[in-house]
């Protein structure tokens, strides 16, 4: 009985230690990406291109506190158009013309907004835990997953001397096939207050198959909230 009381207790301690350092990590991850400065930020405007498959595509990002956003891709001289209005989704192309997003396709576009902290929402929901660590890139990094409503888990790298992001990786459908995808986020910049990776690299089994840079990142530059609604 003893026994079973000090291996219950071990694991008790071990479970508390383990809650403590995931809450430390995304105390000093919401800091090292400057969120309280980015909370009083009004505006992000972000300039870049995807490249991949030989192409390379333009892309500009609109991004207004605290959940409005705009991503415009230039394929071959056409725009395709993804917004968040702050309560819908809409996205338009030259083939389909203009639609309303349904949740989830909505919800897709609202989070690549930069003004919200994933992690420490999924910490506070009770949806992300730490499953030890990884290296990436060479440098050790802490293993989050956060589980997702009705989908896979997504697992976030958290590089233990930045504690910036540094790695995402998760599973999705395509053409009716799951594949395993990695993302890979460098080359940080802080423009005033507005900490982010000037470099995403996108790969599946270990093949690279797309690089969206930006090269240029802008804040507090006017935007009228009419350029979010596209109905």
């Amino acid at each position: 009985m003893k026994k079973l009381f000090l291996v219950f207790t071990c694991l008790l301690v071990v479970a508390v230690l383990n809650a403590q350092s995931l809450e430390e990590i995304v105390k000093k991850y919401s800091a090292a990406m400057k969120y309280d400065q980015k909370a009083n930020t009004q505006t992000i405007k972000v300039t870049g291109k995807a490249s991949g498959m030989g192409m390379e595509m333009p892309l500009t990002m609109f991004m207004k506190n605290p959940d409005k956003i705009r991503i415009v891709n230039n394929v071959q001289g056409q725009d395709y158009i993804a917004t968040f209005d702050g309560e819908k989704g809409y996205a338009t192309n030259p083939m389909q013309g203009t639609i309303e997003l349904d949740g989830n396709q909505a919800k897709q576009v609202k989070n690549k907004n930069e003004f919200n902290n994933d992690l420490l929402n999924y910490f506070k929901s009770g949806k992300l835990t730490l499953e030890g660590d990884e290296n990436v890139n060479g440098k050790p990094a802490f293993k989050l997953k956060a589980d997702i409503e009705g989908g896979n888990p997504i697992y976030m790298f958290v590089d233990k001397d930045t504690y910036l992001l540094v790695k995402l990786s998760m599973k999705v459908e395509q053409m009716g096939q799951a594949m395993d995808i990695d993302l890979i986020m460098s080359d940080y910049v802080d423009i005033n207050g507005v900490v982010m990776p000037r470099k995403i690299t996108t790969s599946s089994s270990g093949m690279e198959f797309g690089v969206t840079t930006y090269d240029n990142i802008e804040v507090n530059v006017p935007m009228d909230d009419s350029i979010f609604k596209l109905k």
